[in-house]
């Protein structure tokens, strides 16, 4: 279910007053799709971070506008912390969408109990899915992962009618050998460590 948000009517633009409203509390957005007129915005902070925490992609605006939009894109400050403006597009309720969506691993690989190391190499993917069906979060499980296995992206589960964007051989996660025990391995044996002034002192002995 989409989560609302209350929005208002933004009578001006600019820097300036984009700065006001967010010392007051808001946020500036704006609307567009669907062959319609842009509507310039506003959102409360508060309500906008909600929707963020909770994974929510698709919102219900009410006040100004009534209808569901899915959050295109957010702008956010230079330590990402707070969001500076956010880019809603109209959806219908069977319109598809292209969204990245996070990848969680789940499960303890068998393969670090045999000195192996998980790399997560890919947190999220990008999918093709109906915009009021998008996951908060795609699950895989590493439970059966020993050293030198990788699960790619062709082989995550999606939801039903989801569909990957991109290279389904772009590997998601793999157990490697750990690194410490590849330099081990990999060091040369027997080899003599090099004894600092060892060099100065050979010459001085050939010259006496």
């Amino acid at each position: 279910m989409a989560e609302a948000l209350n929005v208002k009517k933004r009578a001006s633009r600019g820097k300036r007053e984009a700065k006001r409203l967010r010392e007051a509390g808001s946020i500036p957005a704006i609307l567009y799709g669907h062959g319609e007129a842009n509507e310039s915005l506003v959102i409360v902070a508060d309500e906008m971070s909600a929707v963020i925490r909770h994974g929510g992609r698709v919102v219900e605006l009410k006040g100004a506008v009534n209808e569901k939009a899915f959050i295109r894109e957010l702008q956010w400050d230079v330590y990402g912390v707070e969001v500076l403006h956010v880019d809603f597009a109209r959806v219908s309720e069977h319109e598809r969408v292209e969204v990245k969506v996070k990848v969680e691993l789940r499960g303890e690989a068998p393969g670090v109990k045999d000195g192996g190391a998980v790399e997560h190499l890919l947190h999220e993917i990008e999918i093709d899915c109906e915009a009021l069906s998008i996951p908060e979060k795609i699950g895989v499980s590493i439970r059966e992962l020993k050293i030198g296995d990788a699960i790619t992206a062709g082989e995550l589960k999606l939801p039903d009618g989801a569909k990957l964007v991109g290279d389904p051989d772009d590997v998601i996660v793999h157990c490697v050998v750990h690194r410490e025990e590849e330099e081990v391995e990999g060091g040369a044996e027997g080899a003599e460590p090099e004894v600092i002034g060892r060099k100065a002192e050979d010459e001085e002995e050939g010259e006496e």
